[in-house]
């Protein structure tokens, strides 16, 4: 089984709706019994809140399911272990990361555009406004994840 945490800033934008389009993208292609999957937060700003508005209605525009019970969770240096890739949004989320995992010696933590070959960040709608950018980059890169 291949274990992903997509992590963002906050767990309300952007790796949330990683999370579900990927699981989306396992479910259509019927891998759901090989990938586990699961977002977290940098930060402690969110955590308990529900995915951002915005971000559900764009999800729910692209006919993405998600569990509206989804609440934001700081990563834990125990997740180090439990999960094969973490995947970050951006630099600030990698340079962030490094306070709670030092190391990575198993190279498990990734920028997300790297999957795609892109050398950018994927945009925080947070401060965008722009979702829809946003969930095109998140298919873009989950797509070249499943790959």
């Amino acid at each position: 089984m291949i274990r992903v945490l997509f992590v963002c800033h906050g767990n309300i934008c952007r790796s949330p709706m990683a999370e579900f389009i990927l699981k989306a993208l396992v479910k259509a292609r019927g891998l759901e019994d090989q990938y586990y999957i699961e977002s977290a937060a940098v930060s402690t700003e969110e955590i308990g809140n529900p995915i951002y508005p915005p971000a559900r209605f764009c999800l729910k525009q692209h006919g993405v399911w998600f569990n509206a019970s989804k609440t934001a969770r700081q990563i834990r240096r125990s997740d180090y272990g439990k999960f094969d890739l973490i995947v970050c949004m951006d630099t600030s989320n990698l340079r962030l990361i490094k306070r709670i995992i030092p190391e990575d010696p198993q190279n498990k933590i990734h920028l997300m555009m790297s999957f795609a070959g892109i050398c950018r960040n994927v945009a925080d709608p947070w401060y965008t406004g722009d979702f829809e950018t946003t969930f095109q980059d998140l298919l873009i890169g989950c797509e070249a994840l499943l790959k």
